[in-house]
């Protein structure tokens, strides 16, 4: 008789599988990766992972959903701190999440979902993250450090973040050239464009 699982088995064994997927993935890509090959790779039979998740999209959805929430709540608790200490608007919680996390942030920005809107707790996760570009912000402005457009400042920032992390990231920087020392002047050169008072 199979085993009866508790909510807690089944969620302690969908953790463990969207761990080895996002490995898998972000090492082969979704196309290089089957059901057969992340259930050995989890020591299971092949269709044990069926009893959890329907298939490999919805196993990519969850895993892309881990990391989004992951770089929100990052977002939010760095960006909150900076404004605390008075530091302004750094770059530091997207580099420090992004350079840290490398697996994480390529399955989240350097993959291909075609079918992520059929996911409701992957596009909250998605939106969840894209607010918090423009969050840090709001915050300036709050403490009248800015006067100006939130969400254009918020996507200016993400794009000048996320070239700077993916040029690292693919090897295309020498040094004494990285990911930081790119944000730094970038940062600077963003703030004077957007008014920011320092």
């Amino acid at each position: 008789m199979p085993k009866v699982l508790t909510d807690i088995d089944i969620e302690t064994f969908r953790e463990r599988l969207c761990d080895v997927a996002e490995r898998m993935f972000a090492a082969h890509g979704p196309d290089g990766v089957t059901m057969r090959q992340l259930a050995a790779e989890l020591g299971v039979s092949s269709m044990t992972p069926y009893r959890y998740f329907k298939d490999k999209d919805a196993i990519l959805a969850a895993v892309r959903r881990r990391a989004f929430t992951r770089f929100a709540d990052a977002m939010e608790k760095g960006w909150a701190l900076e404004i605390e200490l008075g530091d302004g608007h750094t770059g530091r919680p997207y580099l420090d999440f992004a350079l840290g996390n490398p697996t994480a942030y390529r399955m989240m920005f350097d993959t291909y979902q075609p079918t992520f809107h059929e996911y409701p707790d992957l596009l909250a996760a998605m939106e969840r993250a894209r607010g918090t570009m423009a969050a840090g912000w709001r915050r300036l402005a709050e403490t009248g450090q800015f006067k100006g457009d939130a969400a254009l400042a918020g996507h200016l920032h993400w794009s000048a973040m996320h070239g700077a992390v993916m040029l690292e990231l693919a090897g295309l920087l020498r040094p004494p050239l990285d990911a930081r020392a790119l944000v730094a002047p970038t940062i600077e050169a963003l703030a004077k464009h957007l008014g920011i008072k320092r």
